[in-house]
């Protein structure tokens, strides 16, 4: 299997199965001299981790990071930074029922008609089990980027119900279960997914990630755009079907009078009247925060039982047991985090590179 690497100067491979012994990942380029340990990675990992919640699959891994190699004396070397996490919890039994069958909304048929075999261990390669690297790979994409650029995510619906924008409080997002940046609508939540919980069935989300203080100047005209390598970046993530940028496909519905983020000059330098370009305008960076939204799909393994075919060409009927999200969603919120971070480390280093500036 190729194509497990992303970035360019900040290159991230992961490596791993969701029933292995253990995932890991790779990360290189990642300039000497940065101050990093295991404690920089691990409360970010935490956010990410199962078990947190009724609301989140009950499997117990405590995703305790190990740094095996490309630090030294509690600073980076410049040499691949290995990280390696183990795998505790797994249960490998919960799939023998359909290891031969193909489960609607997963990538089993997809996998095996590319590869012409697959691990049906909690989908393997395909797990969402591999995110967990991504969030420690962002952890060091922190570092690149300094402690002047501030990237933050949350969850911005559940299935149809939304957050109120005029109730939004980023200290509520790490007081409740679901990212939730609105009290009242986390509160809500609680009996939502409780009773879809119940039903056997999963809802999906949006979720919400912003970058303040990026430089301006960073990505490239045409095909080094910052935006289209962030959206390919979330696009990544196990479950997501859709991306914006800012204003997304709402600004297909406004006058370009509207849409036009004016500006001014303040204290000599120029201040932005409004941000529907999501801080980026051509490709580059404008210095306004970089916002990005994503949509994520219901978790297909649910205990509703659906048609199906097996390996062998026969029409079954699938259910999945074992331990799941009901939304798993929620958890991909550290991860949404992690690729931004990991994409603006990776477009500073390159214009560092280009114009010896950043």
């Amino acid at each position: 299997m190729s194509h497990n690497t992303f970035g360019h100067l900040f290159r991230v491979t992961t490596w791993g199965e969701s029933h292995g012994p253990a995932i890991g990942c790779v990360v290189d380029g990642c300039p000497p001299g940065l101050e990093l340990s295991e404690a920089d990675i691990q409360p970010y990992l935490d956010r990410r981790r199962p078990g947190q919640s009724r609301f989140t699959t009950q499997r117990q891994e405590p995703d305790q990071v190990k740094i095996l190699s490309g630090v030294y004396e509690g600073k980076t070397t410049g040499t691949p930074i290995s990280l390696f996490i183990e795998n505790v919890d797994q249960r490998s039994k919960d799939y023998a029922s359909i290891a031969a069958s193909y489960r609607p909304g997963h990538a089993d048929m997809a996998y095996d008609m590319k590869y012409g075999h697959r691990d049906p261990r909690g989908g393997g390669r395909s797990s969402a089990r591999e995110t967990a690297m991504r969030v420690a790979a962002g952890a060091i994409a922190r570092k690149v980027l300094g402690e002047g650029v501030r990237i933050r995510g949350a969850m911005v619906g559940l299935g149809e119900h939304h957050v109120t924008d005029t109730r939004w409080d980023w200290a509520e997002v790490d007081q409740n279960p679901f990212f939730c940046p609105d009290p009242v609508a986390a509160s809500a939540w609680e009996g939502v997914l409780d009773g879809v919980r119940k039903d056997g069935s999963s809802l999906g989300a949006v979720l919400y990630v912003e970058a303040e203080g990026v430089p301006p100047g960073l990505g490239a005209p045409l095909y080094g755009k910052l935006d289209a390598e962030i959206a390919a970046a979330l696009m990544s993530i196990n479950a997501v079907k859709g991306v914006e940028i800012g204003d997304g496909f709402a600004a297909a519905r406004l006058r370009g009078e509207e849409n036009a983020d004016e500006m001014r000059m303040k204290d000599g330098k120029i201040e932005f009247l409004s941000n529907h370009a999501g801080g980026i305008l051509g490709g580059i960076s404008t210095g306004q925060a970089i916002v990005a939204r994503f949509a994520v799909k219901p978790t297909s393994s649910i205990l509703t039982p659906k048609l199906s075919v097996s390996a062998a060409g026969e029409e079954v009927e699938v259910f999945t047991k074992g331990r799941h999200d009901p939304c798993v969603g929620i958890r991909a919120v550290p991860v949404g985090e992690a690729m931004l971070a990991c994409v603006l480390a990776d477009h500073l280093l390159r214009h560092r590179a280009q114009t010896g500036r950043g």
